[in-house]
């Protein structure tokens, strides 16, 4: 296992433009960090100037302390696995994992090196394909085959690349578990990008979200869910994502498209009277009023459905509104930069699969107005973001870490072998 330590990393390129901008991470040792953001944040680059295959302009990198800015790739000792797998066609399964042992500078023998080989195919599932060539594989399995050839290395930390990109739905989700499994069973650090919010809430013990190349919060998958930083944070987790909408403030209450609510006490008491905010609504915190029942403080409201997509297990339903002029700009630029279309202003519910709401319907919702977050417009920043809770989920999910690592370390300890003659 390795510490890995960004200190102020910059990546400038020949115009001057920078495509990370002073970025600081410090990763623990054994921890599962996922580098996520829309195309072209940064985070391959920085992924990059991890393993060494970018330079780093300014700051520092350091693994396990020592500065390794100007060392080669191969004299880091990470193992990287890429999206396009980088297998040898005219190699076998086999020889494609044991390659980096086999290596000029490696002094591995023979022997090791076999059963290096068996214990990743064991842990992989891929006795049966080690004298298959890689054309003879499904993208599952080749991507198997460049885990463990990550895997042998016995590498300080493992980098992945959008190794799940060029896999369908189903694979995906598959290799997602085999990834957690290998890295839950290993405990190596390991440092993960990915576009894909679903991978990074589901396998990352912290997520580092990026944007046009800065760093906008680091953090557990549930306090970047619950109390994200700032609208863009909260625009990016999330599926389907977060509903912004304008929100006029009037002494105590916040005037919003469809109804009133109570206005937060940060709002209500920090001079905000008669500006316009913007209010966050995940789908799933709206409820169809004719199905379940409102708890008390609960804001109730009609609005005219356009359409509906019901999924099985649940219900989505579109909500056309009008709006602010001065915040549909803002909003529609934020949502180009999450990769959307801001074809237009709609809220998006997600209701019980039992609901009856359909197109055209004129229906009756209720949501807590105690979960929304509420946005300045000019900074983006969280005006409800809750620091003292973030603190708990922080502290809490790095209780579940190190638990995790601890009882992987345990059973690491009872697979191997007892040394001779005890």
């Amino acid at each position: 296992m390795a510490r890995i330590e960004l200190k102020n990393i910059v990546k400038k390129y020949g115009d001057g433009f920078p495509a990370v901008n002073d970025v600081s991470l410090d990763i623990a040792d054994g921890e599962f960090v996922i580098l996520v953001g829309p195309s072209g944040c940064g985070k391959s680059t920085l992924l990059r100037m991890i393993v060494g295959l970018e330079d780093i302009t300014e700051g520092d990198l350091l693994i396990d302390g020592k500065r390794v800015n100007d060392l080669a790739p191969r004299d880091r000792d990470l193992a990287m696995v890429f999206q396009n797998y980088a297998l040898y066609p005219h190699l076998t399964v086999g020889e494609n994992i044991a390659f980096p042992l086999r290596l000029g500078h490696s002094k591995v023998d023979e022997k090791e090196i076999k059963a290096r080989v068996q214990r990743a195919a064991d842990m992989l599932e891929l006795n049966e394909h080690l004298s298959r060539k890689p054309a003879n594989l499904s993208g599952g399995q080749r991507q198997r085959v460049a885990m463990g050839r990550a895997i042998v290395r016995d590498a300080k930390a493992f980098l992945f690349d959008e190794p799940l990109s060029n896999l369908d739905a189903k694979l995906r989700g598959q290799m997602r578990t085999e990834i957690a499994r290998m890295q839950r069973s290993l405990a190596t650090t390991t440092v993960y990008v990915t576009h894909d919010q679903t991978e990074a809430m589901t396998l990352g013990d912290r997520v580092a979200v990026l944007r046009k190349g800065s760093l906008q919060q680091v953090a557990s998958p549930r306090e970047l869910y619950e109390q994200p930083v700032n609208l863009f944070v909260a625009g990016f987790i999330g599926s389907p994502p977060m509903n912004f909408l304008p929100a006029r403030v009037a002494g105590d209450r916040l005037q919003l498209p469809f109804c009133e609510v109570p206005a937060p006490p940060v709002v209500r008491d920090g001079g905000h009277d008669g500006k316009l905010l913007i209010v966050g609504i995940r789908p799933e915190h709206f409820d169809d009023a004719e199905v379940t029942d409102q708890p008390e403080g609960a804001a109730t409201f009609e609005a005219d459905v356009d359409v509906t997509e019901w999924l099985g297990n649940e219900l989505y339903a579109y909500l056309p509104f009008e709006a602010e002029e001065e915040t549909k700009a803002q909003l529609a630029e934020l949502d180009r930069e999450l990769d959307g279309e801001s074809m237009r202003s709609q809220l998006v519910v997600t209701l019980d699969a039992m609901s009856g709401v359909r197109d055209g319907d004129r229906a009756r919702l209720w949501f807590d107005p105690r979960r929304m977050h509420v946005f300045d417009p000019s900074s983006g920043a969280n005006l409800t973001r809750d620091e003292e809770k973030a603190a708990r989920i922080g502290e809490q999910s790095e209780k579940l870490r190190r638990r995790s690592l601890e009882r992987a370390q345990q059973q690491q300890d009872e697979r191997s072998p007892a040394p001779s003659g005890a």
